[in-house]
C-alpha cells in the first residue's frame, strides 16, 4: 500500500511515505514550526517516492496524547487530505509508536506535559498493561511499584526518557534503563498499520474524530472553575 504518516504530536515532525515495502522518511527539529514545514515536508517526501496524491491508499497521524498544537495539525491535514482523496484516515495512539520499536519486558513510553508531569503508559512484551495516564514523577513510581514485580528490569523510552529516568528516586532507578530517542515516529505508524491491517477495517468513523489529549487545556480549565 502507499501510505502517507503525519507525525506532529512532539517537537520533532516527522514525515513518512509508504511505497509497496518502501518506506521514505524524514524528521527535522520543528520546535513550535510544525504548521510552517509540514506541507512542504510532505510533498518533498510524495515527490522522492515517485507518488501523486491520488497514489495514496491511506493517511496515518497520531491520535495522541503530545502537543495540543501539534495533534490538531497532524489531525487536520490528514482529514483534509483523506476527505479531500476519498481514502482512508487512521490515527494510532502516539504512547504505541514510542514503544513499538522497544525491547521485549516492561517499557515505559513517555513524553513531558506541562506542570512537571508527564504522558506515560505500561507495555510489557508488546502488549499495553494500562491506559494512557498524566502524572507526576511520584504518581508514575507508584504505579511502577503496583504493576511491576522487585526484579523486572524497565525501559523508559521517548522523547521525555532522560528526564523521567533523572527524576526517579535511587531506588527506583536501579531496575531502570533509559532510551532517550528524541526522535520522530512516522515509519512506526506505517508499522503499525502494517503489522494490524489497519486499513482493512472500517475507517470512516475516525473522519468524526479527534486526538486523545488526556489533559484538559488552560482554558478548559478556567471554564471549569468558573
Amino acid at each position: 500500500m502507499n501510505l502517507l504518516a503525519i507525525d506532529a504530536a512532539c517537537s520533532v515532525l516527522s514525515i513518512a511515505v509508504s511505497r509497496g515495502e518502501e518506506i521514505l522518511y524524514s524528521e527535522t527539529e520543528a520546535g513550535m514550526k510544525h504548521s510552517e514545514l509540514v506541507m512542504d515536508i510532505i510533498n518533498t517526501q510524495m515527490e522522492k517516492a515517485g507518488l501523486k496524491p491520488g497514489d495514496l491508499n491511506g493517511i496515518l497521524c497520531m491520535g495522541g496524547p503530545g502537543s495540543f498544537t501539534g495533534l490538531r495539525i497532524g489531525f487536520s491535514i490528514a482529514k483534509g487530505l483523506a476527505l479531500s482523496l476519498s481514502i482512508p484516515f487512521v490515527p494510532v495512539p502516539t504512547l504505541d509508536c514510542i514503544a513499538y520499536s522497544a525491547a521485549a519486558g516492561l517499557v515505559i513510553p513517555v513524553i513531558q506535559a506541562r506542570k512537571d508531569a508527564f504522558f506515560f503508559t505500561l507495555f510489557r512484551d508488546g502488549s499495553r498493561i494500562m491506559e494512557d495516564a498524566d502524572g507526576t514523577v511520584n504518581q508514575i513510581v507508584n504505579v511502577i511499584r503496583e504493576k511491576t514485580s522487585e526484579k523486572e528490569k524497565i525501559i523508559i523510552t521517548g522523547p521525555a526518557a532522560q528526564l523521567l529516568y533523572n527524576a526517579l528516586p535511587d531506588e527506583q532507578r536501579i531496575s531502570c534503563e533509559c532510551s532517550c530517542k528524541n526522535m520522530g515516529y512516522a515509519r512506526e505508524l506505517i508499522y503499525i498499520a502494517q503489522s494490524k491491517n489497519l486499513f482493512y477495517n472500517d475507517n470512516t468513523v475516525f473522519l468524526y474524530s479527534g486526538p486523545e489529549y488526556i489533559r484538559k487545556t488552560d482554558a478548559e480549565i478556567n471554564l471549569l472553575r468558573n
